[in-house]
């Protein structure tokens, strides 16, 4: 993260007060923590010692019409490269661009990734930014990372595919890179040309697919149609870019990523990584932009120009922990399939199922129902050890309350903060396998993984945390000095004495 060179007079101790004068910049949950050098203050503040706008959106007028009336410094800022999990109506941004001069896509005058970008590299920055150019690649991100697909399932021929990106209707970026509508049919057109032998794939905008923008490609000619897919599904864009051997773009951040994709880039308009040299351009550069190398383009875009947040800890941190993350996030959205039928849960934990089934759309139904496509076979969730019906025959996850589950007991109706999800069994069920018996016996548990758990179980024995965390009376030990043995009592009607392969029913016995 780079610092902002903004000089602000400040008395010792007072941090500077940053204004926020709209409700979409003060409904950013994260914007605080990305900004922890400033204390952001409402419209009613008494004192403000700079202004914050949002990009150059038509609610940053506000900002820019106060700060010039004011004489204050203004700040602009964007969701970064790398941004969240899901769109941003679902998501707070994780990562944010501050910018003193401009912002990165309005080509017409300087910003701070400019700078960044043609400032020279040290050998340590350079091999830093092919690094995280290869975590990026393997960790398989994106901007955003919620789409399941990690292929793309159209067969193209054998031949690798073209790719061409649409963009939401009035996206600031195209006026930004010096574009207009007219440049997306000219991208079209020209990619067809260029290409004549390969398929063309149009990636239409996840905002596009969620039905909250339109896009720039109404109905195609015979001869494009008879060419042209049109990707209208919400696929990961990592999967587009390992089908397409070339990436035509107007000013999508997706010709950036098929950069670090080491795909060829043809850009129509002016974004922020066309005119270094790494692109072929439609329109001259300004004089600004002189050629460089993927390394510096990567530093500055990724490394310097953002900022990012850690969601586990809420701190700030590098790219590298956000990537690990955003991962992660992945790989656990993606265990079940993306349909689920979730059989006999009751109303209260229907919103918990699909918390805890996030990364997959849950059906809640008495029975389960075919599954529209017969590829994927149905999935059924079921609590705990209920059986599925006879004839069912497809998969079967079942769930539980987890080993830390809440302040309060289940009975209580309290919201639990884990559950176990198992596709084999469930671990209380000593008669058949579960997936918690398959990882003990088959995970390789290296070094660095012991030393968390085994920091975790000090940490549970220091708090003295507990699965339910209820009781606030004490037990000392009887004073006698014999030996003590502690019988734990359970509820006798529970299904872990049941169906944990011993005979006692009762805590009598």
């Amino acid at each position: 993260m780079t610092g902002l060179s903004v000089a602000i007079p400040l008395e010792p101790g007072r941090r500077p007060q940053l204004g926020l004068l709209t409700r979409g910049l003060q409904a950013v949950s994260t914007l605080q923590a990305l900004l922890p050098e400033w204390r952001l203050v409402g419209p009613g503040a008494r004192r403000m010692d700079a202004v914050l706008a949002w990009g150059q959106k038509p609610s940053a007028r506000v900002a820019e019409a106060h700060a010039q009336r004011e004489g204050l410094p203004l700040l602009r800022v964007e969701d970064g490269f790398l941004r969240s999990v899901g769109l941003g109506d679902r998501c707070p941004p994780l990562s944010l661009v501050v910018d003193e001069l401009g912002i990165y896509y309005d080509a017409s005058a300087p910003s701070q990734l400019e700078r960044l970008i043609g400032s020279p590299l040290s050998p340590e920055q350079a091999q830093r930014a092919r690094l995280l150019r290869d975590a990026w690649v393997r960790a398989r991100v994106s901007k955003y990372n919620h789409s399941r697909l990690d292929a793309w399932p159209q067969q193209t021929g054998g031949a690798p595919a073209v790719l061409v990106v649409d963009q939401t209707f009035g996206d600031a970026s195209i006026r930004g890179a010096s574009a207009s509508p007219a440049h997306f049919g000219a991208m079209l057109q020209a990619a067809l040309d260029e290409h004549p032998g390969a398929r063309i794939l149009l990636k239409v905008h996840p905002d596009v697919v969620a039905g909250r923008k339109r896009g720039h490609f109404g109905a195609l000619t015979p001869g494009q149609a008879a060419r042209v897919d049109v990707v209208a599904n919400d696929i990961h864009a990592p999967a587009l870019f390992e089908a397409c051997a070339a990436v035509y773009v107007v000013s999508s951040q997706m010709g950036f990523e098929a950069l670090l994709w080491r795909r060829p880039v043809r850009c129509f308009g002016l974004p922020f990584y066309a005119g270094w040299g790494l692109t072929a351009d439609e329109m001259p550069a300004p004089s600004r932009r002189q050629a460089t190398t993927l390394e510096s383009l990567i530093d500055g875009a990724l490394v310097q120009y953002p900022r990012y947040l850690d969601p586990e800890t809420g701190a700030l941190c590098s790219p590298e922990r956000l990537i690990e993350h955003l991962a992660l996030q992945r790989r656990m959205r993606a265990r079940f399939a993306g349909q689920v039928q979730a059989i006999g849960f009751s109303r209260w934990k229907k919103p918990i199922a699909r918390a805890f089934f996030d990364g997959s759309t849950v059906a809640f139904r008495r029975r389960p129902a075919k599954p529209a496509s017969s590829a994927e076979p149905a999935t059924l969730v079921l609590w705990g050890r209920k059986p599925a019906p006879a004839d069912f025959k497809g998969k079967t996850v079942r769930v539980e309350d987890g080993f830390i589950r809440s302040v309060g007991l289940g009975a209580d109706l309290t919201r639990p903060l884990s559950w176990v999800q198992d596709d084999l069994g469930i671990y209380f069920d000593a008669g058949q396998p579960s997936r918690l018996e398959h990882i003990l016996q088959n995970y390789r548990f290296d070094a660095t993984l012991c030393m968390r758990a085994q920091a975790l179980r000090l940490g549970l024995v220091e708090t003295g945390v507990t699965k339910y965390n209820v009781g606030a009376g004490s037990w000392t030990r009887p004073s006698s000095g014999r030996r003590t043995v502690l019988v734990p009592g359970q509820v006798e009607s529970d299904a872990s004495l049941a169906w944990g392969g011993c005979s006692l029913q009762g805590n009598l016995a």
